[in-house]
């Protein structure tokens, strides 16, 4: 019988308010616990808060103190000695701290309580050498153990991974949710531009914050110029370097992020000038340099599907479909766009130039020269919206 929704601990109906396949699992598991998990659905639906909910309160459980002991574990980052957080740096997990943090450190038993907790966000970001190494700590952990697996991309993972968890399922968040949540942050000019953010970040909550941020303000009014150069035929001033530059700047933040992270760590672990302390900082500068690489690439990504999303747009409007826009916060930019060029502009073409955007996405995935496929992009865009 489902627990009714006042049983369920206070944070754990929090972070699955939208949720509530998930939150009905996590709860009646709660009773029972199985030694491993795996969250998986969509980014932004919710995972990783209901990851820290779920293992404060397995860490409360037979705590001495139980309510000191679920404060500390939802703390992020948390000081409770039994919660092991792993999250990649860059674009893998590294394959030492799999072993060290989490295999390792899982025939220890828990400093105080009953229980111990790891939590792998970003699953997924395991190389394989790391999935097979965790395959009999998944299997046959030690009785206190509780292994919570997060990942937006299930296919990802071993078979012989998913296989020995339990998988939670989150669905996509709806734009109300989303937007919602930004409401709740205190994010965002306006509702409409909260709408904007919710539909642009397709249920991605944490995308969408991002683009009512000032990096994400910027990059939708790089890829805004970018559309509007190509439909003016001014590209001498090379408007993709306004995507390249907003990349780059999220880059820098990541990179910084990752040394604050290492060095917490290092502090944490009291490393003074020793062999420790000088691995520490080639592996801090290794996962700067990484996380770096994540954050630009996936900037880069989201600047082009910003392009995509005007052209969509552009065509909507030209074909009086002004409900279905995505940047409805815009609507008057797009207007103008649309009817800016000669006879106004031709819908068929703005939906051919967003499917040139995608095929510009998949090529940057292999490693192509950034600025190179942007130009060349542009440079396409225009001959096609101008002529057309």
């Amino acid at each position: 019988m489902p627990l009714a929704t006042a049983d369920v601990p206070q944070a754990l109906r929090d972070a699955t308010q939208h949720q509530p396949g998930a939150r009905a699992a996590l709860a009646a598991a709660l009773a029972a616990p199985a030694h491993a998990y795996l969250l998986a659905g969509p980014p932004g639906s919710g995972k990783r808060a209901t990851a820290r909910a779920f293992a404060a309160e397995l860490l409360a459980t037979g705590a001495p103190e139980p309510d000191d002991a679920r404060r500390r574990a939802l703390a992020d980052p948390s000081p409770h000695p039994d919660l092991v957080w792993l999250a990649p740096t860059g674009t893998q997990h590294l394959v030492d701290e799999v072993r060290e943090r989490v295999i390792v450190a899982a025939a220890y038993r828990p400093f105080e309580g009953a229980r111990r907790a790891f939590v792998i966000e970003a699953a997924e970001a395991m190389a394989d050498e790391s999935q097979n190494a965790l395959l009999k700590t998944l299997e046959e952990p030690p009785p206190f153990v509780h292994l919570v697996l997060i990942t937006s991309e299930p296919a990802a993972l071993l078979e012989t991974v998913r296989s020995r968890c339990q998988a939670v399922r989150f669905g996509p968040l709806t734009e109300e949710a989303v937007e919602l949540h930004l409401a709740e942050l205190g994010l965002g000019g306006d509702d409409e531009e909260r709408r904007a953010a919710a539909r642009l970040a397709g249920g991605d909550t944490d995308r969408a914050a991002f683009l009512l941020g000032e990096q994400g303000r910027q990059l939708r009014g790089g890829a805004q110029a970018c559309v509007a150069a190509a439909l003016s035929g001014e590209l001498a001033d090379a408007p993709w370097r306004g995507l390249l530059g907003a990349a780059e700047a999220a880059s820098e933040q990541a990179s910084e992020a990752a040394r604050a992270r290492f060095d917490a760590l290092a502090v944490d672990a009291g490393e003074g000038q020793s062999r420790g302390a000088r691995r520490r900082s080639r592996e801090t500068e290794e996962a700067a340099r990484r996380a770096a690489r994540r954050a630009r690439t996936e900037a880069l990504d989201l600047g082009l599907a910003l392009i995509a999303a005007w052209l969509r747009d552009l065509a909507a409007v030209a074909e009086g479909a002004e409900s279905v826009v995505w940047n409805s916060d815009r609507l008057e930019g797009l207007r103008t766009a649309s009817g800016g060029t000669a006879g106004g502009l031709d819908s068929r073409a703005a939906r051919v130039g967003a499917e040139l955007v995608m095929e510009t996405r998949r090529r940057l995935r292999v490693n192509v020269g950034e600025e190179l496929a942007l130009e060349a992009l542009l440079f396409r865009l225009e001959a096609l919206l101008r002529d057309a």
